[in-house]
């Protein structure tokens, strides 16, 4: 593996910090000349797909060298070298111009000079003799370009490069047969492998049909079809077989005739079901009925269910070989088979070949007239032409690489397309737009279901969305990142409107949700979030389990009083408020401990100096949503682009992360215009009620009065002049030292 060359002074790698990575600066031609010394573990990515990407795909086939599907670093090294090498400034591909100036390519190096002669050649084609650049455009059309002659050298020959009128029948023939190859322009045509192909099959063909023995010989020339009149005959034979064979029985017994025959018992079967001829059980029944020594009819008395297949086999075998005949017996039988026997043995050695359809004639006439040298010929002049052609195609691709290789450049070696906000990412898709927010990081996808194995490693929220638009029955599916804002509303089946690079709008319904934080701001709120929805649950579920037992009560005591008064009996004894009077005076102290535990906060807070007050409320809520903001900074700070790549088919060789200001920039949420006027008088806005500011005043003034009651606030007490001057003339004998006390005696000893 390459590593980073040693360049110093002026030419010195520069790196910007992008992403959390450092990233390579291309800008300078020595930067370009460099990068296949540049180490590839300080390449943002290793290796990319060629399709999903807004991407010219024509530029990535032709960076696709081994035709792999996938674009590799060596394969983008080896590109831009071969572009430095053919233009006299490689700075030029900065510019990234959609058209390639003439004097941009090098003609001091033998293959930019030979380029330079054939993009000069293509513009005089094309009518062009005086331009100074050529683009896109008139590399578009090769038929253009080749306008001249019918060859192009690529080894293909179209039906119209053949000289007349019959070698274009013949090279239809062949592409029918063989199959057809496009050439440079797009055409369909042959070349030289099946021109060698269809020969061969052609020859083997010829050599089975003249090898053919005296009796199949008969066959082929007395019956037209004779392919056919033997499926036929396949298909008759165990039914004539089974025929003769029944009359050879009853010739043997007299008396085996009638038990031969279909019995009676059998016909009375069938006469109770709707015949036809295509009964099944019909044809099970003999062709012809059974007498010793009898001919098979070819005409009356027969089997209707075949019926239709004698009358064939009359016609197209007997008649031929036999003559006209209305019975056929067992020695013509014989006869028959003996001559379809030898055909059939010559018909299992025809060989499988392509050119069966074209008929033993024209196979003969094709080998016999010298036609294969004549399109080998004609193959040969169109590969004269291959070094003019190949000339051409590096002309097209020094044009692709020339408009489109430093983009692939800042999107594979580094992100910096990605990292900047113009322009888009060659994996960006478009824009999403749903929940009033845009998401600019789309990327196009095959499967769901793979896809999100590997990315919900990327610690982002992310959105499966199926895209479709109604007019062409197209669809396509992305997933997008949300960055920004919240979930709250970011559910599976919601609708938006997808744009893609093109400027086209996509009916987009999400089908799938990898769920991560979004934002701090949401994760603050999370808490609250949750135990309202809790309450708001709880609540739900209780009222309706009481809105259940109200009825089914109402219901019941209903048809118990009325049983009751049927039945004579009188009716339940009302409520009696004394016996749960244990009951309510136990909800009286659990509301007043409630109502305690609050006086008890309130006190507390009201306790506190001023200033503590707004600490000790940012305290609680940083206690309550602390953990979770913590969580999701953490989650946000490793969002990272290279699983939801990589989940893409790309090799991802560095931590692209997403940080929380950059995200602010991926996902751009709603709001007004800095100089929009609004109008807040909403007409159908609910109309505010009195009674929550009067709630909220009272509240107020009785928190200010508890306050002044406990002595929080409010002037403090003035104390007496009496008890002032018993202070006063206490605190000098108080600072006086006590008396020590006395000692005790000793102890006495006994």
């Amino acid at each position: 593996m390459p590593q980073i060359s040693s360049r110093s002074g002026a030419d010195k790698w520069r790196f910007a910090q992008l992403g959390g990575f450092d990233q390579v600066e291309l800008k300078r031609t020595s930067d370009l000349l460099a990068l296949p010394e540049l180490d590839q573990k300080l390449w943002a990515a290793l290796s990319c797909p060629t399709h999903g990407l807004f991407f010219d795909q024509k530029t990535l086939d032709l960076l696709d060298s081994d035709h792999d599907g996938r674009i590799r670093a060596h394969e983008v090294t080896a590109a831009v070298s071969w572009a430095c090498q053919v233009l006299k400034n490689p700075a030029d591909l900065v510019q990234q111009k959609p058209v390639l100036p003439l004097a941009a390519i090098n003609d001091q190096d033998p293959e930019g000079k030979q380029l330079l002669a054939s993009a000069k050649e293509i513009l005089k084609n094309l009518g062009k003799a005086d331009a100074t650049e050529i683009g896109s455009d008139d590399l578009a059309d090769m038929a253009k370009i080749f306008a001249d002659t019918r060859f192009n050298g690529d080894g293909v020959i179209p039906a119209k490069a053949a000289a007349d009128a019959a070698g274009s029948e013949l090279i239809e023939q062949i592409m029918a047969c063989c199959g057809e190859v496009a050439d440079r322009c797009g055409d369909p045509g042959i070349n030289l492998e099946k021109i060698e192909l269809f020969f061969k099959d052609a020859a083997s063909y010829h050599e089975w049909w003249q090898h053919c023995d005296a009796e199949a010989l008969r066959i082929r020339k007395q019956i037209a079809d004779t392919e056919a009149a033997a499926a036929l005959l396949d298909k008759l034979k165990p039914k004539i077989d089974d025929f003769f064979t029944r009359c050879q029985l009853a010739e043997f017994d007299a008396g085996a005739a009638a038990l031969l025959n279909p019995a009676d018992s059998r016909y009375e079967q069938l006469a109770g079901t709707d015949l036809s001829a295509a009964n099944a059980e019909l044809a099970q029944l003999p062709l012809a009925a059974i007498a010793a020594g009898a001919a098979l009819p070819l005409s009356a008395g027969l089997n209707p269910a075949w019926r239709d297949a004698v009358g064939q086999f009359k016609t197209q075998i007997v008649q031929p070989l036999l003559g006209e005949l209305d019975s056929l017996s067992y020695r013509q039988w014989q006869d028959v088979s003996g001559l379809f026997a030898d055909y059939q043995a010559w018909l299992q050695q025809k060989p499988v070949t392509v050119v069966d359809s074209l008929g033993p004639e024209r196979i003969k006439f094709l080998l016999e007239s010298g036609a294969q040298a004549t399109l080998a010929a004609l193959v040969e002049q169109d590969l004269a032409l291959k070094a003019e052609a190949e000339a051409i195609d590096s002309v097209v691709r020094l044009q692709h690489y020339y408009r489109d290789l430093y983009t692939l450049l800042n999107n594979f070696v580094s992100f910096r397309d990605f990292y900047c906000p113009q322009p888009h990412a060659i994996f960006q898709a478009g824009t999403l737009y749903l929940d009033g927010r845009s998401c600019q990081l789309c990327v196009k996808i095959d499967d769901i279901a793979q896809h999100s194995k590997l990315a919900e490693l990327s610690k982002i929220f992310l959105a499966y969305c199926e895209c479709r638009r109604a007019g062409d029955n197209q669809s396509m599916t992305i997933v997008a990142a949300f960055t920004d804002g919240d979930s709250d509303n970011l559910r599976v089946g919601r609708n938006g409107v997808f744009y893609d690079r093109n400027g086209l709008d996509w009916d987009a319904t999400i089908v799938k949700i990898i769920e991560n934080p979004i934002s701090i701001r949401e994760a603050f709120w999370a808490p609250y979030k949750r135990v309202g929805r809790m309450v708001n649950e709880q609540l739900e579920k209780s009222a309706s389990a009481r809105d259940k037992a109200a009825h089914e009560g109402a219901f019941k005591g209903v048809a118990e009083t009325g049983n009751q008064a049927e039945q004579g009996k009188a009716p339940p004894a009302p409520f009696d408020v004394a016996k749960f009077a244990g009951i309510f005076a136990a909800i009286g102290l659990a509301i007043g401990a409630i109502g305690t535990a609050l006086a008890a906060v309130v006190s507390g807070f009201m306790a506190l100096l001023w200033w503590q007050m707004p600490l000790a409320i940012v305290g609680v809520l940083l206690a309550i949503s602390g953990p979770s903001m913590f969580i999701a900074w953490l989650k946000l700070r490793q969002r990272n682009l290279a699983p939801l790549l990589d989940a893409c088919g790309w090799a991802v060789n560095a931590k692209a992360f997403i940080n929380i200001p950059f995200g602010h920039l991926l996902t751009d949420v709603a709001k007004l215009p800095k100089d929009a006027e609004r109008q807040l008088a909403d007409p159908f806005g609910e109309k505010k009620s009195p009674w929550p500011s009067v709630l909220l005043l009272l509240a107020l003034l009785a928190g200010a009065a508890f306050a002044w009651h406990k002595g929080y606030i409010g002037p403090k007490p003035e104390t007496p002049p009496a008890a002032a001057e018993a202070q006063t003339k206490a605190e000098p004998a108080s600072t006086e030292p006590a008396a020590p006390a006395p000692a005790k005696p000793a102890d006495a000893k006994k």
